[in-house]
């Protein structure tokens, strides 16, 4: 029968080699990398996105400002040549009526 040493002893030996044990599974440890190399990837893509978005935000406000200020200016000369029309129009009625005056 073995000795009471001899069994602590052996029970010693199992215990260390149950410590150094890694109960780390390698493949979990991989998936895991890899899901937080994609997880940083996304969020400088995202970055990217949202940056583009508010160049694309800020293009869209310049060129709504630009037809704006177009339209303004379009029916402001609108504005001009209606009332450059009435005047021809007077103009044409008083040269008219100087006509009609002379023919008669």
């Amino acid at each position: 029968m073995k000795t009471f040493s001899e069994k602590e002893e052996k029970l010693n030996s199992a215990l260390e080699k149950l410590k150094n044990l890694n109960f780390v599974n390698p493949k979990l440890k991989e998936h895991t990398d890899y899901l937080d190399n994609k997880k940083n990837q996304l969020e400088i893509e995202k970055l990217q996105l949202e940056e583009k978005y508010r160049i694309l935000l800020s293009d869209y406000e310049e060129l709504k400002q630009k037809i704006k200020e177009k339209n303004q200016t379009q029916k402001n000369r609108e504005l001009k040549f209606n009332e450059k029309i009435d005047e021809l129009n007077q103009e044409t009625d008083i040269l008219i009526e100087e006509i009609d005056k002379w023919q008669i």
